[in-house]
């Protein structure tokens, strides 16, 4: 245990170094953030497909019940229960586009984690960075508990419990809970708890605060404690069906799968569950009584709870819908919770965005219409009508619009026909278009995965380090 010790130490100097601009420590964080103890219970495992890349390097790291699947690479760090999926990783000759610059790639990109402690964290998609096309990096980072890292390269960073960086580049800063940034690039900034942030240059600022009054019985994060709020609570209270799935080597599925459909093995499937065409269901994700319609996706640590999803639906990394109904293509944005009760069902319309960190939960039935934008804190009829609008009234957008707590500035068109285009683009990588021949996605070739498991020492001084692996076809 003491190598693994001096490692967390090295970890947290390496971060307060990053961080000293803005007089951050993350040492009073880090302390029962997670045992050390419990680095030693939990197997690693990786997977394995004719579709991917295999090519991992652990270096002097601890591993405890991460997955990964693609060409990873860590060193000097600790990821606990973690998922970084390479399968949208650039290939060598992709032409990666930015701005008026077309360049090419001279050899497959790899995410490569140094020197960081990632907690519950999602590491997925692929650098967004014209600076570094060819490696996604995590460098001297703390993440904690649920966060999402997105096509983010970080380096000294700290990721507060639910945050989220979406394609952005980020240096010497703290993202606080329940925080999502999508910016591009930023540097030496202290994002606070609750802030929805979408910027891109020249074109529009979309920024949303809410207010830590209304957040902190959701997600409350502080000194010398772990998360605590509903959202924590909502989690653990489901942690144990997830025990059989991780004891249990072989799982027959549990409901009917079509061809063209892909259900993780280490996703929970409680009764009730139909599963339709070119759906992807993956791992860490939570079904209970839920109905998926064609190209519907439940993405990781997604819940969805009797509820009915009529297709083309998006269910981003970390959202959750409990006791709704939505019409197809709507895109429900990361770390989202959507909860409606079983006398007060929530419903929501055709084509509509539920943007990121959008907390929705009624006492009363609630039905957004078709074709709306949603953001912020809604209980009622009332907060509805302050937090949303229709897509066609922000396309008509051309200056500044303040809402409560929202602000916005730029072109609304360019910002909803980025969001369609994004929602377009993440249902045909998923597979969600798929006729047969044409258009697989992550639905189609995620079928035959097999997985390996990986074990650390169980004790000496190196006990909770995972001896130096490297895996190569």
């Amino acid at each position: 245990m003491k190598e693994l010790e001096k490692l967390l130490d090295r970890i947290v100097q390496r971060i307060n170094i990053n961080l000293r601009e803005l007089d951050y420590d993350v040492s009073p964080f880090i302390k029962n953030l997670v045992p050390l103890s419990q680095m030693v219970k939990f197997y690693a495992f990786y997977g394995i497909t004719p579709h991917h890349p295999l090519n991992f390097e652990f270096r002097h790291s601890s591993l405890s019940g991460s997955y990964f699947l693609g060409k990873i690479r860590t060193s000097n760090s600790m990821l606990y229960k973690s998922d970084v999926r390479g399968d949208e990783l650039k290939h060598r000759g992709t032409v990666f586009r930015y701005q008026k610059f077309e360049i090419p790639l001279s050899r497959d990109e790899g995410i490569d984690i140094e020197d960081s402690f990632l907690v519950k964290t999602l590491v997925h998609n692929y650098s967004h960075d014209p600076e570094s096309l060819e490696k996604f990096f995590i460098k001297d980072t703390l993440s904690t508990h649920y966060a999402n890292i997105h096509g983010s390269p970080s380096d000294g960073c700290f990721l507060g419990p639910f945050a989220t960086v979406d394609l952005t580049t980020i240096r010497d800063c703290v993202i606080g809970a329940f925080s999502y940034v999508q910016a591009g690039e930023i540097g030496h900034l202290n994002v606070g708890p609750g802030t929805v942030w979408i910027r891109s240059p020249d074109q529009f600022n979309f920024l949303y605060r809410h207010s830590l009054r209304n957040l902190n019985p959701y997600i409350n994060f502080g000194a010398d404690r772990p998360p605590q709020g509903l959202f924590i609570d909502f989690v653990e209270d489901r942690k144990g069906d997830f025990q059989r799935v991780f004891d249990v080597v072989k799982l027959d599925p549990p409901v009917l799968v079509p061809r063209n459909a892909s259900l993780d093995r280490f996703a929970v499937i409680k009764p009730k569950i139909r599963i339709g065409e070119n759906v992807l269901v993956a791992q860490r994700a939570y079904l209970q009584n839920a109905w998926l319609g064609k190209g519907a996706n439940a993405q990781e640590n997604c819940y969805i709870i009797n509820s009915r999803l009529e297709g083309f639906n998006v269910t981003a990394h970390g959202a959750k819908i409990i006791e709704a109904d939505l019409g197809e293509n709507i895109f429900v944005g990361f770390n989202s919770f959507l909860r409606g009760r079983p006398k007060a069902r929530l419903s929501i319309g055709k084509d509509s965005i539920i943007m990121p960190h959008t907390i929705i939960d009624i006492k009363k039935p609630l039905a957004v219409p078709d074709g709306h934008l949603v953001w912020g804190l809604i209980t009622d009829a009332a907060s509805l009508q302050a937090n949303s609008m229709t897509l066609k009234d922000v396309s008509k957008i051309d200056g500044s619009l303040i809402k409560g707590n929202l602000s916005f500035e730029g072109r609304g068109a360019s910002f909803v026909s980025a969001f369609r285009d994004r929602i377009h683009h993440i249902l045909e990588a998923n597979g969600a278009f798929f006729n047969g021949t044409d258009n697989s996605g992550h639905a189609q070739k995620n079928q035959n995965i097999s997985f390996n498991t990986i074990q650390p020492y169980t004790d000496g001084e190196l006990e909770g380090l995972f001896p130096t692996i490297i895996i190569q076809p």
